[in-house]
């Protein structure tokens, strides 16, 4: 199973690169970072919210503090598999992550309020409390990528993850019904992510100012939601 801890606090810093780019960061990168002990993967998340999608709407208004609720599995699971649900929280630039594994169907029925959680802990008690506070959460989106994972020779709390084919559908609302839907990035693009609990590295500050690589606003649910609002105004569905 994919990271093992189940709290994270750190900068996660987004990028929109082209296959050049990702190229010329990864060949860079193998002098000072190693792969990731499962090296590349298929990530695939429901992201739940409320009915009028008030978590989401939020969340792309920019607010100092923003959260998010997703059950994530590595690969298609079936019904017995374990999978993580996830609170992600952001408080002005820090990401915080809270964690629990639990099978698929103990999760889709926990999330639905069928039943209370397997084994209580101090995160179970933070899920609790969000899905108490928003009433009626419901799944809301399916997105999938294909992740390439490398973290730091020296520094473990350094990553960079690249994410393409990146997939969403607004329906089949289930992480056993496999991969597919509609992309979020045009073709030959990733999305870079760099993951760090302190200051980005010299070597990787200045290949990004070399490469013309800038930071962007770049949320997988907050493009698939925009996607989703430009279908129901009869619009393009790609974003």
């Amino acid at each position: 199973m994919k990271e093992c801890s189940n709290t994270f606090m750190r900068y996660e810093l987004k990028y929109l690169v082209t296959s050049e780019q990702r190229q010329a960061i990864t060949d860079l990168a193998e002098n000072y970072m190693r792969p990731d002990e499962f090296g590349k993967s298929t990530i695939c998340s429901v992201y739940y919210d409320t009915p009028d999608m008030r978590l989401i709407r939020r969340s792309i208004e920019k607010p100092i503090y923003k959260e998010k609720l997703r059950m994530r599995s590595y690969g298609i699971p079936d019904a017995g598999d374990k999978v993580f649900v996830e609170l992600k929280k952001k408080y002005k630039e820090v990401v915080y992550k809270r964690r629990v594994s639990m099978t698929e169907e103990q999760a889709e029925k926990y999330l639905s309020g069928k039943t209370e959680v397997p084994k209580h802990s101090q995160i179970t008690s933070e899920l609790d409390y969000f899905l108490t506070f928003y009433q009626n959460i419901m799944p809301s989106v399916f997105i999938s990528c294909e992740r390439s994972a490398f973290f730091g020779k020296d520094d473990s709390n350094l990553r960079i993850t690249f994410d393409s084919d990146i997939l969403w559908r607004d329906y089949d609302l289930s992480l056993l019904s496999g991969i597919y839907g509609k992309p979020l990035l045009e073709a030959g693009q990733s999305l870079m992510e760099i993951k760090i609990s302190g200051a980005m590295p010299l070597w990787l500050s200045h290949k990004l100012s070399e490469l013309g690589i800038y930071k962007v606003n770049f949320s997988k649910y907050g493009n698939a939601y925009m996607a989703m609002q430009k279908k129901t105004e009869g619009g393009c569905c790609c974003a």
